[in-house]
C-alpha cells in the first residue's frame, strides 16, 4: 500500500485530529493514529474511547488499501518539520514497515496492525437518530459563551458541561457550576427537532479548535452521543450521564433594580481593586447609589486594601453588596458589549447579568451569587 500526499497539508489534519488523545490512555494503542485507506480517500483517526475524531483527505498515486497505525507523536513532531511538499507514504501490508520518502530524504517507521485500533462507535438504529444542520457561527457563539461557568465538581457531573436545550426554532446553551450560571439562546438557524444533551468540556473545545468558522456543520443525536460532521471532520462523542438542572427555576425574574456600567472601566477597576482581595474569598465590596458605586477589598492577613469610584446609573435604594472578583472578570471578559447592566433585587439574591443590547439572533444573561458582606 502506497500513496503520495502534500505534507504540510497531512500534517494541518493530524495535528488536529491528535487533540483527542490524552497524555496518558488506559490502552496502549490509543498513542497511535489510525490511517485507513479506501482508492484516493485517506482517513486518520485518533480517539480517547470517549470521543473519536476523523479527518478525510484525498490523496494522489494510491496504490492497493488497508489501514494501519502508528506513533501519533512522532508522526506530528516529523511533519511539522518536513518541507512544503509532496511525501511518498510506502506501507509493507506484511511487516507494516512504513517508509515515508520525499526528495532528499527518507523515515522509516514500524506500524501497527489497524484492525487492532479499537472501535468505540456502537451501531444505533436510525429511528434512534435525530439529525440537523447548523452554522457553525451558532455553536462557536453558544461554546463561547457558557465554557467558562462550566462546573468542575465531580460530585456534580451532570455540571461538568454544557447543556443544550434544541427546540425546533432555536438551541438554548446553558453551564453553571452553583456559583454562576449562563444561559445563552441562539436563533440563528431553526434546528427543527426537539432534544437536549450535555456536552463535555472536552469535546468543547475540540468543537472550537478544529471546525472552521464559517462552515456549516451537521449534528447527529443518538441516545449515548452526538456526532458533528463536516466535509473534512468527523467527531463523536459521548454525553455526560445525568438531568441538568431546572436552569429556568433558578433565574429571578422580578429584579426590580438596573444598574447601567461602562464594561470597560468596570472590568479595569475590578482587576486592580482584585490585586487586594482576600485569596480564601475572592470578595469585592459595593457601595451603590444613584450616580456613583464604590467598590472595595481587603487582605486582612497583609493588612492590604483597595477602593475605588467610578460612575454609574442605578435606579434602586443605597445597595452595600458583595461579588468574587474573579466571577466579575469572567463575566464582564465574557460580554462584549460597551455598557452592561446588572439586575438587582436585595444584596442576598442572585445578580442578573446582560448586555445592555443583544447580538443579532442571540440573548445572553448570565446569573451570579452574591457574597455575604458585613460591613463596608
Amino acid at each position: 500500500m502506497k500513496f503520495n500526499v502534500p505534507s504540510k497539508m497531512l500534517y494541518t489534519y493530524v495535528a488536529a485530529v491528535c487533540k483527542v488523545i490524552n497524555s496518558k490512555n488506559a490502552m496502549t494503542i490509543l498513542n497511535n493514529l489510525l490511517f485507513s485507506l479506501e482508492g484516493d480517500t485517506l482517513t486518520i483517526t485518533a480517539s480517547d474511547l470517549e470521543n473519536t475524531l476523523s479527518a478525510t483527505l484525498t490523496v494522489t498515486e494510491p496504490e492497493g488499501e488497508g489501514k494501519f497505525c502508528v506513533d501519533a507523536k512522532r508522526v506530528v513532531d516529523l511533519l511539522k518539520e518536513l518541507p512544503d511538499l509532496g511525501v511518498n507514504i510506502n506501507v509493507n501490508d506484511e511487516t507494516l514497515a512504513i517508509d515515508l520518502t520525499y526528495p532528499g530524504g527518507k523515515f522509516s517507521l514500524v506500524g501497527i496492525n489497524g484492525n487492532e485500533y479499537p472501535n468505540t462507535r456502537e451501531a444505533v438504529a436510525d429511528d434512534q437518530k435525530m439529525t440537523f444542520t447548523a452554522p457553525m457561527k451558532q455553536v462557536m457563539s453558544g461554546i463561547d459563551n457558557t465554557l467558562f461557568a462550566v462546573g468542575n465538581d465531580p460530585v456534580r457531573p451532570q455540571m461538568m458541561g454544557i447543556l443544550w436545550d434544541i427546540k425546533p426554532e432555536q438551541i438554548t446553551f446553558v453551564a453553571t457550576d452553583t456559583r454562576k450560571l449562563v444561559r445563552y439562546i441562539n436563533t440563528m438557524s431553526a434546528p427543527g427537532i426537539e432534544g437536549s444533551f450535555i456536552l463535555p468540556v472536552k469535546p468543547a473545545n475540540i468543537i472550537k479548535n478544529v471546525f472552521a468558522k464559517d462552515e456549516e456543520i451537521e449534528i447527529t443525536l443518538d441516545p449515548k452521543s452526538a456526532t458533528f460532521s463536516t466535509p473534512a471532520f468527523n467527531f463523536n462523542c459521548r454525553f455526560i450521564k445525568g438531568n441538568f438542572p431546572d436552569y429556568n427555576r433558578v433565574i429571578p425574574q422580578t429584579n426590580p433594580y438596573a444598574l447601567t456600567i461602562d464594561r470597560t472601566e468596570f472590568l479595569n477597576a475590578v482587576r486592580r481593586v482584585g490585586v487586594f482581595v482576600d485569596p480564601g474569598n475572592g470578595l469585592v465590596k459595593f457601595k451603590l447609589n444613584t450616580t456613583e458605586l464604590v467598590m472595595k477589598a481587603q487582605d486582612t492577613n497583609f493588612c492590604t486594601s483597595a477602593r475605588e469610584t467610578m460612575s454609574c446609573d442605578f435606579n434602586g435604594p443605597e445597595m452595600i453588596i458583595g461579588f468574587s472578583a474573579h466571577y466579575l472578570i469572567e463575566i464582564f471578559n465574557t460580554i462584549a458589549t460597551e455598557q452592561i447592566i446588572i439586575n438587582l433585587s436585595d444584596p442576598s439574591r442572585p445578580g442578573v447579568f446582560v448586555p445592555d443590547t443583544q447580538s443579532e439572533n442571540g440573548d445572553l444573561l448570565m446569573l451570579l451569587m452574591p457574597m455575604t458582606v458585613h460591613d463596608f
